[in-house]
């Protein structure tokens, strides 16, 4: 037997959608709040003039929670001419429209709004754009309290940042069927984050880090029709992480060893996605190093235990490996099958995994 059917198996266990019964009260409470943030809107006279999904639901990367907690990353968009000097106007109207609604730990960040709705173990961003004639998006910058010049319309991609993360221009013949792989290792390293990383470290491993860095790595045969399986894919791109380390990872201290990961947003602003503050308090490209050494470990470690499993013939010891990766939904078959057969990783494997709509992103405000 194929790893590629336990791959397939874990796959549809941590694959979550906004179709799945999962979600289904999560998605409801979505739109009742964004219907309140609309009226909200119009009495403030920047009526919402577009409203998309961002994140990990908007690019098919969604998985389901180990601890069952649901995430939401949401945009609205306001006209150029409607739009107050100040952009924090916007966000207080966001939180107000939270809090109201039974959210806790509402909070106006620089880049969008958070907050939580405990009953539910739903955790919601919303980030406000204005959209020029143009077609063009401009970001609401800046929170409560902050100085004037921390406080603007940024320029901003969202769109085309999904559209990259979306892209398959680059993978040549059989595209639909690379990219649904691509989609499945990011789904599988967010969960080997997940349970690889205590909560403090992995909140901080941003899911649109991850994202872009496998996005850059994934690196299909162009004129090949089908995908390797899985377990080879994923090594490949571990593999090409850890070649291109100073790529991504910046060495922070010498003694002891130490690393800060840093990846920037591939389309405008083109910001950092991983950012700390230095002894002056000022934010700074780069990840703590807390952050980067213990990922970039842990990526090492991840190498090993996949090129274990490679080598290794026998499919249980290979699950039994890939268990101690990614948990328990990645399941230990407790005999051989007897059916032998080797099944295809390319169109007919990839028909159990449907493509979702491509609607927009974050620009790194929110998890992929």
């Amino acid at each position: 037997m194929s790893i590629q059917i336990h791959f397939n198996t874990f796959n549809k266990k941590i694959y979550l959608t906004n179709r799945s019964e999962a979600y289904k009260k999560a998605k409801q409470k979505d739109q009742s709040i964004l219907d309140a943030i609309k009226a909200k809107f119009v009495e403030e006279e920047y009526p919402v003039q577009e409203s998309f999904l961002q994140g990990s639901f908007a690019v098919d990367t969604a998985i389901v929670n180990v601890e069952g907690d649901h995430d939401i990353d949401r945009a609205v968009a306001i006209k150029e001419e409607d739009a107050p000097t100040d952009p924090v106007k916007t966000k207080k109207t966001v939180l107000a429209v939270l809090e109201n609604r039974g959210f806790k730990n509402a909070n106006v960040k620089i880049p969008c709004i958070t907050a939580d709705y405990l009953s539910l173990n739903l955790h919601i961003d919303y980030t406000v754009y204005l959209k020029d004639g143009a077609g063009d998006y401009k970001l609401a910058v800046g929170k409560v309290g902050s100085s004037e010049e921390n406080k603007k319309w940024a320029e901003s991609d969202p769109r085309g940042l999904l559209e990259w993360i979306s892209g398959s221009d680059d993978y040549g013949l059989s595209s639909a069927v690379k990219r649904l792989q691509y989609k499945r290792l990011v789904r599988y390293l967010k969960r080997w984050r997940d349970v690889t990383f205590s909560d403090a470290v992995k909140e901080k491993i941003f899911s649109i880090g991850l994202t872009v860095m496998i996005k850059h790595e994934y690196r299909p045969d162009y004129f090949e029709t089908e995908v390797e399986d899985d377990l080879t894919a994923l090594k490949k791109v571990v593999d090409n992480i850890l070649s291109l380390s100073a790529n991504y990872f910046i060495l922070a201290s010498s003694s002891p060893v130490q690393y800060r990961v840093s990846v920037r947003l591939p389309r405008s602003p083109y910001t950092s996605i991983f950012r700390h503050k230095d002894g002056a308090g000022v934010w700074t490209d780069g990840s703590a190093k807390n952050t980067g050494t213990q990922l970039r470990n842990q990526l090492v470690s991840l190498q090993e235990k996949l090129s274990k499993a490679l080598d290794e013939t026998d499919v249980i010891k290979q699950c039994k490996i890939l268990n101690g990766v990614f948990g328990d939904d990645f399941e230990i078959p407790d005999q051989p099958s007897s059916n032998n057969s080797n099944s295809p990783v390319g169109k007919t494997a990839s028909a159990a995994f449907p493509t979702a709509g491509v609607v927009g992103t974050s620009q790194g405000a929110s998890a992929v």
